[in-house]
């Protein structure tokens, strides 16, 4: 899941140097932006939650989830560690946006065709990863070359968000702004239309807004497991934060404004979850014990994620991004491995866990159903604590290639 994606070329130097807001291109580049640190830094700190959700996803398989998660089925330790994981989504497409405004800056602004170079990279990056959620993407989740169903899932959605982004890169900045937010705030209204898959309209809806199965040829099916309109809203708001970013903006006045953005978000979510109505389609009850209480506040639709869904994990998301403004150069330089990596390392955490698992159950023969199992959930982050550290060299492997192989191609991984 970029930015599993961002499509800001890398041109970070190296991780030494995360203490400042912008790492210089190096010597030879200076048409290419500087990335941003505390962009890389989130962007590796929730890509390792994603690595531990899918960890458990592959080493936990007896107590999977659902969505919203079943109370009071879920241990507090599997809802909390669920939990965590939905900052991912929110955060990769928030900062797709936000990276999209940083290349069309990139490429001469408003003024300069920044929009239409960024458009243009958009549309073809889109597509890109549309393809590779069909083909290699599903294939690292079932090993199997011809799978009955195909999981439409976040990289997907992403690729599909940043086409969509493409056309509104193309309006001005505020009324991209204004769309974001009645999509983000308004589309649970939407929630009373639905489509049975005999309606004309159940294919296109259920790519939009529900979730469904669409018949494929040759009786294969696909799953829509990440409705998009949603997440056109999100990508929408990152692009709007962009100019934040820009080089002229005092570090203190970018951190004041995430901040000040991120309490309102937060404040909102709370608004809205206290009135128990609009913003979420899950009502929450009270429990009987106050954690039991608040694990029902938080249990939040993802799949299409809720209003409420967005406003917390986006306020979050941007406290943290003003918060890694400030963090030491060890953690950043750690975290932006990861970061300036993402699309690499979304392929490579998957195949590693899928792989080390069967070939676990096959030296072991525990595996039920093609999968082992680790005994609780303290197991599942000792395992990505495990799995981060071969990721973790070979992002900063391939940081280091990328830096040194100048050619076109490289943009899209």
């Amino acid at each position: 899941m970029s930015t599993v994606l961002s499509p800001i070329p890398n041109v970070a130097g190296t991780p030494a140097a995360a203490s400042d807001t912008h790492v210089e291109a190096p010597t030879g580049a200076p048409s290419k932006r500087s990335r941003i640190v505390s962009v890389d830094a989130l962007r590796g700190f929730v890509m390792l939650l994603m690595l531990v959700d899918h960890t458990r996803e592959l080493f936990y398989y007896p107590m999977q989830v659902s969505d919203p998660m079943a109370l009071p089925a879920t241990p507090p330790t599997l809802f909390f560690t669920r939990l965590t994981a939905h900052l991912c989504a929110p955060v990769f497409v928030l900062l797709t946006g936000l990276a999209a405004s940083l290349y069309a800056d990139s490429r001469g602004g408003d003024a300069g065709g920044g929009r239409t170079a960024a458009s243009s990279f958009l549309l073809k990056r889109g597509l890109f990863l549309v393809a590779l959620e069909v083909t290699v993407v599903n294939f690292a989740w079932s090993f199997d070359p011809t799978p009955a169903i195909v999981y439409l899932q976040v990289i997907w959605v992403i690729g599909l968000a940043m086409i969509a982004l493409a056309a509104l890169v193309h309006l001005p900045r505020i009324a991209v702004l204004v769309l974001g937010l009645a999509i983000v705030l308004g589309h649970n209204l939407l929630d009373p239309i639905t489509f049975t898959p005999d309606q004309p309209g159940y294919v296109a809806w259920s790519m939009l807004h529900d979730r469904g199965f669409i018949d494929l040829p040759f009786g294969a099916r696909a799953r829509t497991s990440y409705p998009l309109l949603p997440w056109i809203g999100v990508i929408a708001l990152g692009w709007s934060i962009g100019p934040w970013f820009a080089r002229q903006v005092d570090q203190d006045v970018r951190r004041r404004r995430l901040v000040v953005t991120g309490a309102a978000a937060l404040a909102l979510f709370a608004v809205l979850r206290a009135i128990n109505g609009y913003g979420e389609p899950l009502p929450w009850q009270a429990g009987a014990t106050p954690l039991a209480t608040v694990m029902s506040v938080l249990n939040l639709t993802k799949y299409p994620p809720s209003a409420d869904f967005i406003l917390l994990t986006l306020g979050i998301g941007l406290l943290l991004l003003a918060a890694f403004e400030r963090t030491s150069v060890r953690l950043n330089g750690v975290l932006v491995v990861f970061g300036s990596a993402p699309l690499f390392f979304y392929i490579l955490h998957l195949y590693l866990l899928h792989g080390v698992n069967h070939l676990t159950g096959a030296v072991t023969g525990g595996a039920t159903k093609g999968l082992v199992s680790v005994p609780n959930v303290a197991s599942i982050w000792l395992v990505a604590a495990a799995a981060a550290v071969p990721c973790w060299f070979a992002c900063r492997w391939f940081g280091r290639f990328k830096r040194t192989h100048t050619g076109w191609w490289w943009q899209y991984l």
